[in-house]
């Protein structure tokens, strides 16, 4: 028979937020065993951000997060802020760089991010097993115990920290999900989010036509509106801030696109009809939309005339077709792609100064596998790290 390996805190994922919870209750001086099924650690931070990881946003605020629970994520992201792992990120002398809107990137590599977390956790002799598959957990009179492949193991708390379905080719699974269900905690419906859309028959004809055209635009829909590029694919629509939309998107609902956000278009109109009588409206269109966008909208709608030969009115409606462009998805592209799952363990089920479910004692749960879910930009990761570190002070 395996005999029983005991450790005061076992983790179950070795991402971002879990590598955070081992390395806080390391420094307690809790024994802590990290256990992933992958067979490298936090794929996800690799791969984020170009390869560059965008760690965090200096702007981040609770505004940043959908959840059933609003006030859920206060506690922790006051607790543990931006400037806290900026911190550690200096501490370990890894450069980096503002992008745009408050992005931080690494100069460098996104491996150094990596690197700084686990040099952290053998720092304070944090144990990390890759290739281990749990088998089983339960709950016992003082503890939990653990069953893999190879190995049982029993401990005080238990944290899951699995993520979400998103991204399946890295690993991703619904675990995290069976085990709250297995303790009879509830869960908010897990669905995609910071996902491309996408369209069918005629809509993606269209869309299709314009694959690889990038524009600003301010998008919206259900109270939710941002201003970032899109991009047109040969499945829908992308881009920044059709990412960010989708989190706020629901099936049959339409999104409103302004391709103009940053100016009056009817308002330049009327100057170009003034200025420019005797050019034709694709030829001004031209010079304030990329210019295929441009052609596809003029021929769409038989804007052909030149400008002197545009009355207000007419201008009007060529004003309001390009800044309230309204279009019903018909759907997203799934987990496949999607940065970031919507939904998860219902924060009501939690301690939000602890993450420990308030049913089960010693059981947690830390990061993306929680009903909270951040902006596009650096939010996520901000958050992995804050519910990481608030649940390394308990376990």
């Amino acid at each position: 028979m395996n005999v029983t390996r005991t450790y005061d805190v076992i983790i179950i994922g070795a991402g971002a937020a879990g590598l955070m919870c081992a390395i806080e209750a390391g420094k307690r001086g809790r024994s802590v065993l990290v256990l992933d099924h992958a067979t490298k650690p936090a794929e996800k931070i690799r791969i984020s951000g170009g390869g560059r990881c965008n760690f965090t946003n200096i702007h981040t605020t609770p505004k940043n997060f959908l959840s059933q629970n609003l006030h859920f994520c206060v506690s922790a992201l006051s607790r543990y802020t931006p400037k806290d792992f900026i911190s550690l990120v200096n501490k370990h002398n890894i450069a980096y760089h503002e992008k745009t809107l408050g992005q931080l990137f690494c100069d460098r590599s996104s491996r150094q991010i990596i690197d700084m977390l686990l040099a952290e956790c053998a720092a304070v002799n944090v144990a990390i097993q890759l290739n281990t598959s749990i088998r089983n957990i339960a709950k016992t009179e003082v503890g939990f115990t653990l069953t893999t492949d190879d190995n049982n193991f029993s401990c005080q708390s238990v944290v899951i920290a699995t993520g979400g379905k998103s991204i399946p080719k890295m690993g991703a699974t619904g675990f995290g999900y069976e085990i709250a269900k297995q303790f009879g905690l509830n869960i908010i419906e897990p669905r995609a989010a910071l996902v491309p859309l996408t369209f069918q028959n005629e809509m993606l004809t269209y869309v299709e036509s314009l694959a690889g055209v990038a524009a600003d635009a301010r998008v919206s829909c259900n109270g939710a509106e941002f201003s970032e590029a899109i991009l047109f694919t040969h499945r829908g629509l992308s881009g920044p801030a059709i990412l960010q939309i989708s989190s706020y998107w629901k099936e049959g609902d339409a999104i409103s696109i302004n391709l103009t956000p940053t100016q009056d278009l009817l308002t330049q109109l009327k100057k170009e009809r003034e200025q420019h009588p005797k050019q034709e409206l694709p030829t001004i269109l031209a010079r304030i939309l990329p210019k295929r966008l441009a052609q596809r909208i003029c021929t769409d709608h038989g804007y052909t005339e030149k400008m002197a030969d545009l009355s207000d009115k007419r201008l009007t409606t060529i004003a309001e077709t390009i800044t309230n462009w309204r279009i019903i998805p018909d759907g997203t592209e799934g987990f496949r792609t999607a940065e970031v799952t919507l939904g998860g363990i219902d924060t009501n089920m939690l301690s939000s100064k602890t993450f420990e479910a308030k049913s089960v004692p010693g059981l947690f749960f830390i990061g993306e596998v929680v009903d909270v879910t951040g902006h596009l930009g650096g939010f996520n990761f901000q958050w992995a790290w804050a519910s990481g570190h608030a649940a390394g002070q308990y376990v």
